[in-house]
């Protein structure tokens, strides 16, 4: 007799509801997701390679659009480009934390694959992503695209590392995890706002700043094919709303008096004021998108909205447990939204499970660009996923690597060890909250999917002492 677990596990990409997929389709309240159809290819090809808006939100739990189920807070922009696109259930990060998810994204690869990506996340100017290693950027300039990125890099510091020495044409945005939002004041008290290698002074709200930039660029007159990353730093800490410039004169007094967690912010904010970055952040995709359709690019260009990491401290994760720095779903799991009018048709909604190097190696195939062969990509592209509905093979796995946790996800199962040293073994489409352990019932299962882990983890560079 089959058990109803492994049924389960053999259809994880047809049209039973993905892990947490219930809690997210037809009970949104502002999102109206009720009228989504399980994902099916069109029987179209674009004409030309696709222009590429990747806008990575900062910090942005799997539940904060009303798309995805926020109680709360009401997104109507990325409402409705999920409506006009593809919203992914089963989507992550490349890993729990800022910068090593860039370095996935950026690279295609496990963050581990480089010295840089072991820093969870980078916090000084000993590391960051080596110029002499293609990036998504460098790749898709080789094949003939104009590259930008406009907001927060987060992949190491002047004078060594930049965007600019790593593929991108165009560079507009801070280098550090953070920065406040008025006075653009870094983590150690350091100015920074940049336009290339050179500081840029303004003093206006940042992610006001972010959108404008962005807004110019895609209407540009291009004569060729495109990318921009646009990096918000919306809904990171500070919790500084547009208009919040007291809050923001204390948290630079604090800054200057030598306060080095000044900016962590640990004695403000509430889902009050998340609520309204959130929406904010929405409003400012909206504007993008707007600007993108008074260009006349909208049909061809392809846009991705993600989040570098799970939530945090004000977050709305449910039904998920954990948040950002974990690697239980809620620090992984985030929402995804694909839209590309002129190759895949809107209202739909796709269960397969797809993390942050996924993507970089999707938009690569389909800007015509080829990886390099000493760089192999850890992603699978979905190139053919979108354009004919080949889905990827059940037995693909997800890995993931933190200090003091490891998980990996095959199908509807998961494995995982947290900070206690537990190896736990979850059915995700059954108990997408991590709470049922089957360890003890399936321990044939959990040593092959540890063993998968280990054999993953040897090929990549051991955690400094």
């Amino acid at each position: 007799m089959v058990s109803r677990e492994s049924e389960l596990s053999r259809r994880t990409f047809g049209g039973v509801i993905g892990a947490g997929a219930a809690a997210a389709v037809g009970v949104t309240a502002g999102g109206a997701q009720a009228a989504e159809r399980p994902f099916t290819a069109a029987p179209r090809r674009p004409s030309r390679r696709p222009n590429i808006l990747f806008i990575l939100g900062d910090d942005l739990g799997w539940a904060d659009l009303s798309s995805y189920g926020s109680p709360h807070i009401r997104t109507p922009h990325l409402d409705r480009l999920a409506r006009q696109g593809v919203r992914f259930t089963d989507a992550y990060s490349g890993s729990a934390t800022c910068s090593p998810t860039r370095f996935s994204l950026y690279t295609g690869r496990y963050p581990g694959r480089t010295k840089g990506g072991l820093a969870e996340p980078i916090a000084d100017r000993s590391v960051g992503l080596e110029p002499t290693h293609p990036t998504l950027a460098s790749l898709l300039g080789d094949a003939g695209y104009a590259t930008a990125l406009i907001g927060k890099w987060h992949c190491g510091y002047l004078p060594d590392y930049s965007p600019t020495r790593s593929g991108w044409d165009e560079f507009f945005g801070n280098f550090g995890g953070a920065l406040e939002y008025y006075s653009k004041l870094g983590l150690g008290g350091e100015y920074d706002l940049y336009e290339g290698d050179a500081e840029y002074r303004d003093l206006r709200y940042y992610t006001r700043i972010l959108t404008e930039r962005a807004s110019e660029y895609v209407q540009r007159d291009h004569d060729r094919p495109w990318l921009l990353n646009l990096n918000f730093t919306t809904p990171h800490w500070p919790w500084i709303a547009d208009g919040d410039t007291r809050e923001s004169a204390e948290i630079v007094r604090r800054i200057k008096a030598g306060d080095g967690r000044a900016l962590w912010h640990a004695d403000g904010g509430s889902i009050e004021k998340y609520k309204e970055m959130v929406e904010d952040l929405d409003r400012s995709v909206g504007q993008v998108l707007a600007a993108l359709r008074r260009s006349g690019q909208e049909q061809d260009t392809l846009v991705l909205f993600a989040s570098d990491n799970g939530g945090e401290r004000f977050s709305y994760n449910w039904p998920l447990s954990g948040n950002k720095a974990s690697l239980q779903e809620g620090g992984i799991r985030v929402p995804t939204v694909l839209r590309w009018p002129a190759a895949v048709d809107g209202g739909q909604v796709s269960r397969v499970p797809v993390f942050t190097p996924d993507w970089t190696a999707t938009l690569l195939e389909l800007g015509g660009a080829r990886p390099h062969r000493a760089y192999p990509l850890d992603g699978t592209s979905l190139a053919g996923y979108l354009r004919r509905g080949e889905e990827p093979a059940a037995k693909r796995e997800l890995f993931w690597r933190v200090r003091g946790e490891r998980a990996l996800r095959r199908g509807e199962w998961k494995y995982y060890r947290g900070r206690s040293g537990q190896d736990q073994l979850f059915h995700l489409a059954s108990d997408v909250r991590e709470q049922a352990d089957k360890a003890a019932l399936r321990p044939e299962l959990l040593r092959e999917l540890k063993a998968a882990w280990e054999r993953t983890d040897a090929g990549l560079l051991p955690y400094p002492a």
